[in-house]
């Protein structure tokens, strides 16, 4: 019998948008969706968190909920999987090459605490396992010091997005966000590209896969999901 796969999803903790005194968080369906794609393939889901304990969404994604994404609703009536929500794991204590999948939501506050050497880390250690790595709008900002085996950037040469400096100028965080997140994945070598604004974009690059914004989230989904059944 095959051993039941293991996947981490990985959260932003930070929780202000720079100074506009605006609040920010994870995004609930970038966070939800994927985590339901992978519970649905039978695979095993933690979360885990930057800070560690109860992680906390954007308040824009928190709509009533009529006005709830199909995954979101279920995860919020799911009590086991709102209880994993409350009591995620510290991301320095996660050792990435324990899992089959590492996947890093988005959500503005990554653009402040995933550029770290811990989350590069997680994202290196899983690499190197053989893991699939994915990441979705401005979760890729957890791959900027993330290494390939070579110790050369994971993204150099390989076809990725995230969310893009158009969108970014278009909802005027250009000098709120700490930078432009397009921008340092081309720096490191990134063969990037998007579609237009707000549009649905994913692609995978053998065990990467990154998607462009909030509409690219079933998409991404369904990489993951695929690439995830390769793996059985």
């Amino acid at each position: 019998m095959n051993k039941k796969l293991k996947a981490l999803l990985v959260l932003t903790s930070h929780r202000q948008l720079g100074d506009t005194g605006r609040g920010t968080g994870f995004y609930y369906d970038e966070m939800a969706a994927p985590y339901w794609a992978l519970v649905d393939a039978g695979v095993d889901v933690t979360l885990a968190s930057v800070a560690g304990g109860e992680a906390h969404a954007d308040p824009k994604t928190l709509v009533e909920p009529d006005k709830r994404p199909l995954m979101v609703a279920r995860f919020m009536d799911d009590a086991e999987a709102m209880a994993k929500l409350a009591t995620t794991t510290k991301a320095s204590v996660v050792d990435g090459s324990e899992y089959d999948c590492v996947f890093f939501p988005g959500g503005h506050g990554a653009m402040w605490d995933f550029d770290s050497e811990t989350i590069g880390g997680i994202a290196t250690r899983a690499w190197a396992a053989g893991a699939i790595v994915g990441a979705v709008c401005h979760g890729p900002a957890s791959l900027l010091k993330a290494k390939a085996e070579d110790g050369s950037p994971l993204v150099q040469g390989r076809r990725v997005n995230s969310f893009t400096d158009s969108e970014t100028e278009q909802i005027e965080l250009i000098g709120v966000e700490p930078f432009l997140l397009e921008t340092e994945l081309r720096r490191l070598g990134g063969l990037f590209e998007n579609s237009g604004n707000f549009t649905s974009h994913s692609v995978r690059d053998g065990r990467l896969i990154t998607g462009q914004n909030p509409q690219s989230t079933a998409a991404v989904c369904d990489l993951l999901t695929q690439a995830m059944q390769e793996r059985q």
